[in-house]
């Protein structure tokens, strides 16, 4: 009797102990309900928070004490009102608006086509490329200018007085005085085709003299000189000059290469800086959320506490949850300054730009197709885009172009010199000089001694025969132009032609910078054959990267829906009191993780797209951009 009267008591208790948990089990989650209910993703957390804390909150009946017993009919119950007072005692969530040197109010919605236009028109590594190939085109220019004919004048007037020892010397006082006046010209230059130069000679002068055996004084002389030299054997096929000029061609081809090179470059940054700008803001996003989340879990947590569902001691580990949550909640919004920063760095022009003190706000689509590509054709495609092909294959022109010029080198020398020259002259015949005492030419001195000897009687003197010392022809006699006219007619030509030949002895220079050309060309088919490999590696590892990131991506997000899965089940077994405060929290640092996991993993596949297309040397096809070779013809300046 006595037993079966205990057993009954226990059933009793036990009923009553289980009606117990399950209105405290009611109660728990209820208060989560309104205060800690978490969305699926990471974007809408917030708009679930926010719509909770609006919403009208109904009653919550219970029927336990602090103690966990039934409360009586009459006493205080927990109604709506307290539920909507406890949720505005939540604090707000951490202020992650403070950001440096940006106003948050004057965002900027950016595409990914809009960062890649902004950095090929501000980018500075850019600007230097495009530079480099102005200046490979004034290079061009400049080595074309050594075929340029040269006009060279000099004038000049010289008068000098020198001693002389006897009257043939000099003046009847024993001085040599001279002056001249003259007017040079020369005309040079160098012929493009076959190694030929000439040149060609005007000289005027106009001289005067008191020496006393001159003729013409004063006198002008003309010449006119021209001077061919061809080579016959070595410098025929090629020259310093013509090789200074195939080289400054290919070294645009090598600075527009180079220009390609790092336009790709700087276009895979900018993809690249822009999905880390991307996932940081995402992660900021995520990390805000769990915050609030964390938040929400310790309010909740103290409310049990406060009801005597749980311990105190539940409440250090939720406080510990937030202050770790706000950790990496500041350090999120550290990379987006970072990242945001680095994104600015290399799309603009320079510190002064209105996007510096403006937030960049990512528009594009997250998702990206991923390229189907095969390993050979994307490294065929490589092989014959990629920039580095084309720079190897101008240094090994570059080098041939050496090599002809050094080999040619090594010959000996045969030219062939052609000159001609023509001269004038003409002046004012002198009749006061030392032959005409001796001539009777005077013709006054003649006339006065006709005249004494006919009033005497006597003859006229015999006309005595001219001097040859001191007879000028008719076509010397006058000014500068009868000189002039001298010249023209070419009455006073010279000819030469002939062969010079030089034999270098030994010529070791020249056969040692051939054997250094030689030994170049050698060095450059290995670094060719190592660029191909390279870029064969590169074409591996980027397919692997973009399969491997793609399967990445796609367990991230199945790691994603399990950790929501798992911590939607552990909050229902935390309400339904089978589980515990350090479950539930342990369960929401895997979710907020796989949340950032499945962002990264999403942004990093981007990334290696964006690699794949450097790799393979489509990345200006695919942004729509056509670098044109052509090189516009710039001004050159005057010099002023």
């Amino acid at each position: 009797m006595i037993r079966t009267l205990l057993i009954i008591l226990m059933f009793v208790f036990m009923l009553k102990s289980f009606s117990a948990e399950k209105t405290a089990a009611q109660v728990a989650d209820k208060t989560i309900e309104r205060s800690d209910e978490p969305n699926r993703t990471a974007s809408n957390t917030q708009a679930a928070l926010d719509e909770k804390r609006n919403e009208a909150v109904e009653s919550v009946p219970t029927t336990l004490n602090n103690d966990g017993n039934r409360i009586a009919d009459g006493e205080k119950t927990v109604t709506a009102n307290d539920a909507d007072k406890a949720v505005e005692k939540l604090p707000p969530p951490p202020n992650v608006a403070n950001r440096i040197g940006v106003d948050v109010n004057r965002p900027v919605a950016l595409t990914v086509t809009d960062v890649i236009r902004l950095a090929l028109e501000n980018n500075n590594d850019i600007r230097v490329a495009e530079t480099d190939v102005k200046i490979a085109e004034f290079n061009l220019r400049s080595s074309r200018g050594v075929f340029d004919p040269v006009l060279q004048s000099e004038n000049f007037y010289e008068r000098s007085v020198t001693p002389a020892a006897s009257s043939i010397g000099g003046g009847a006082d024993g001085k040599l005085k001279q002056t001249n006046f003259a007017n040079n010209f020369t005309f040079r230059g160098s012929l493009p085709k076959f190694g030929g130069n000439y040149q060609l000679d005007f000289n005027n002068s106009r001289q005067t003299s008191n020496q006393l055996f001159n003729t013409l004084n004063p006198q002008y002389t003309t010449s006119l000189n021209f001077t061919f030299t061809q080579p016959l054997w070595r410098g025929l096929k090629t020259d310093d000059n013509r090789r200074r000029i195939e080289i400054a061609k290919k070294n645009i081809s090598l600075s527009d290469a180079q220009f390609r090179q790092r336009t790709i470059e700087i276009i895979e940054q900018v993809e690249s800086a822009y999905w880390d700008l991307t996932f940081s803001l995402k992660n900021l996003q995520v990390q805000s959320d769990a915050v609030k989340q964390a938040v929400a879990q310790l309010e909740s947590t103290r409310r049990q506490v406060e009801q005597g569902v749980l311990a105190p001691i539940e409440i250090v580990q939720s406080e510990t949850q937030v202050a770790n949550f706000k950790q990496n909640l500041f350090t999120a919004q550290e990379q987006v300054a970072n990242a945001e920063n680095n994104l600015k760095r290399i799309s603009l022009p320079n510190r002064n730009h209105p996007y510096w003190s403006q937030p960049v706000i990512p528009a594009s689509d997250i998702s990206l197709e991923v390229p189907r590509i095969s390993l050979p054709e994307a490294t065929r495609v490589a092989l014959e885009n990629r920039p580095e092909i084309a720079l190897a294959e101008t240094n090994r022109e570059i080098n041939q172009i050496n090599n002809r010029f050094l080999r040619d080198q090594t010959k000996p020398r045969i030219d062939l010199i052609a000159t001609y020259r023509a001269d004038g002259l003409s002046g004012t015949v002198v009749n006061n000089n030392a032959f005409a005492g001796f001539s009777g030419s005077d013709p006054e001195l003649r006339d006065r001694v006709d005249e004494l000897s006919n009033i005497v009687g006597l003859p006229p003197l015999p006309v005595a025969p001219p001097s040859p010392l001191n007879n000028v022809p008719n076509n010397l006699r006058g000014g500068y132009g009868r000189s002039l006219s001298n010249l023209l007619a070419q009455n006073y030509p010279t000819y030469q032609i002939g062969i010079r030949v030089e034999i270098p002895v030994g010529n070791k220079t020249a056969k040692a910078e051939l054997g250094r050309s030689l030994a170049e060309q050698t060095r450059l088919g290995y670094e060719r054959q190592q660029t191909e490999q390279n870029i064969e590696a590169e074409v591996r590892n980027s397919l692997q990267a973009v399969a491997s990131a793609e399967e990445r991506s796609k367990a991230a997000t199945d790691a994603r829906v399990a950790a929501e899965k798992q911590y939607e089940g552990e909050r229902r077994q935390f309400a339904a009191g089978t589980s515990t405060v350090f479950l539930v929290l342990e369960r929401q640092v895997t979710l907020v993780n796989a949340q950032g996991r499945e962002i990264e993993t999403l942004t990093n596949l981007n990334k290696v797209i964006a690699n794949l297309r450097r790799v393979t040397g489509g990345t200006l096809e695919r942004v729509g951009i056509s670098l044109r070779i052509a090189i516009p013809r710039y001004e050159i300046p005057n010099g002023k």
